[in-house]
């Protein structure tokens, strides 16, 4: 597909969320081609100290770590690195669920002028940290997987966004004695404790990501449950493709019961699911499709934990190991020297596999609803059947954001790994807000609790 984006074509892109990388934008034209379809724009860092968070070219030592993997490397220089990494993430998470998009060419002026009209509704601190890339030669145009094609008329499609994060508690040989916190409290409670004492957030969150990956229904519950007062960037539900709750590329990061309250009587009104029947469908459709459990055999791709991964980085970079200088422990000064005598290749695939998995732990799973109508007998998508109302929900489900993660991000991993243990080994649940425990506990108190088991 061939497509070139131009300044009269600005005002038909809407702004619909962003990360750390990318600008989503969303086509609001009449373009049949262009209907349901999101566009993946480049952010540039507003601090020119900070290191952008994209990559744009491979180094050498990169080259070295993806050249195992035909075609990546060579993608950068037909500006196709994204669709080809999709490539790479589709063969772990299953192609079905991984939607590469076309490269769209992008004219200066276009981008100027989307920068411009999409202003004030990014979140102020997006604002101040980044900007589109007015630079950039060319886009990601991919489905908007918020929206279902050829919607039947008169239902409306519910779509659900997930940051599941880390699912699962690393048991690597190469975590120190003093951080070994970390094989019994998951990195996203360690890191809620770190971000509320730095003011990132208001409120700690009750989400527990083992409650979404365990495979049991009612543990996925209450994962659902819990992101109701605290969505922060983890949980936003669409409707027909627009915003309905939740924040703005991480712009909220706690909901208010009685906002919680009318969101789900709103959603409630365009659904006509009661909010305990929305949970049982979103619940079923997680628990049937199995797309976390190749989620979570991705992330667990990182097996040597970033305690043993940064090491076999300092090898593949040709420099000294800034972090053995520092270690004084004989016992594990041995079980890194082991480390640096792998082979470059051996080395190369594990911080390789790291990577991937970064990817798979920073991603968000799309889930889009809409009731089957009573006619059709066969469909091309997968469907659940919602008992407490008698009906059958057809759904899809795509992973997004499955960005690259650059090569020299690895220190930095390294240094936060260490911040977020550090501070909790030192406070524990300290900076917690108290839950009452009529409410349901440390897994499932959120304030909301009781409109949501209705």
């Amino acid at each position: 597909m061939d497509v070139l984006l131009q300044a009269g074509d600005a005002g038909d892109w809407v702004y619909k969320g962003e990360g750390a990388a990318n600008l989503i934008l969303s086509y609001t034209g009449s373009s049949p081609s262009m209907l349901g379809k999101v566009l993946r724009a480049k952010k540039i860092l507003n601090d020119k100290a900070q290191p952008a968070p994209t990559c744009e070219a491979f180094s050498s030592s990169e080259q070295l770590v993806w050249g195992e993997i035909p075609g990546l490397v060579e993608s950068l220089k037909q500006d196709c690195l994204p669709q080809a990494y999709a490539q790479v993430m589709s063969q772990h998470l299953g192609a079905n669920h991984v939607d590469g998009g076309v490269r769209a060419r992008v004219s200066k002026e276009f981008l100027e002028i989307v920068g411009k009209n999409v202003l004030s509704s990014r979140p102020a601190w997006r604002v101040t940290a980044s900007a589109i890339d007015t630079i950039a030669d060319s886009a990601l145009l991919i489905s908007d997987h918020s929206l279902f094609s050829g919607k039947p008329r008169g239902s409306s499609c519910i779509a659900v966004e997930i940051k599941a994060k880390c699912g699962f508690l690393p048991s690597s040989e190469y975590i120190s004695q003093e951080n070994s916190i970390k094989k019994q409290v998951t990195r996203y409670k360690m890191h809620q404790q770190l971000k509320f004492h730095q003011g990132q957030i208001s409120k700690i969150s009750d989400y527990n990501p083992l409650d979404l990956f365990s495979g049991s229904k009612e543990r996925i519950c209450t994962a659902i449950k819990s992101f109701f007062s605290t969505p922060q960037n983890n949980f936003r539900i669409f409707v027909d493709g627009s915003l309905h709750f939740g924040g703005m590329g991480g712009g909220a990061d706690t909901v208010h019961p009685d906002e919680t309250e009318k969101y789900l009587e709103d959603l409630t009104k365009v659904s006509g699911l009661q909010p305990s029947d929305f949970i049982e469908l979103l619940s079923e459709a997680i628990f049937k499709s199995g797309v976390l459990d190749k989620l979570l055999v991705t992330q667990k791709l990182d097996d040597h934990d970033i305690e043993g991964a940064i090491h076999l980085y300092y090898d593949v970079i040709s420099q000294p190991c800034l972090v053995c200088k520092n270690i004084t422990d004989a016992e594990l000064l041995h079980k890194y020297s082991v480390l640096h005598s792998l082979s470059l290749d051996k080395s190369c695939k594990i911080v390789r596999d790291f990577l991937i998995a970064a990817t798979a732990k920073d991603c968000s799973l799309m889930m889009c609803f809409r009731p089957r109508e009573s006619e059709t007998t066969d469909s091309e998508y997968d469907s659940v059947f919602l008992e407490s109302v008698n009906r059958t929900y057809d759904y899809k489900a795509y992973f997004v954001d499955l960005d690259v993660k650059p090569l020299d991000k690895m220190p930095h991993y390294f240094k936060l790994d260490q911040k977020i243990v550090n501070f909790y080994t030192k406070n524990g649940d300290a900076g917690r807000i108290p839950c009452d425990s009529s409410k349901g506990g440390s897994t499932g108190g959120d304030d909301s609790k009781v409109r949501l088991e209705h």
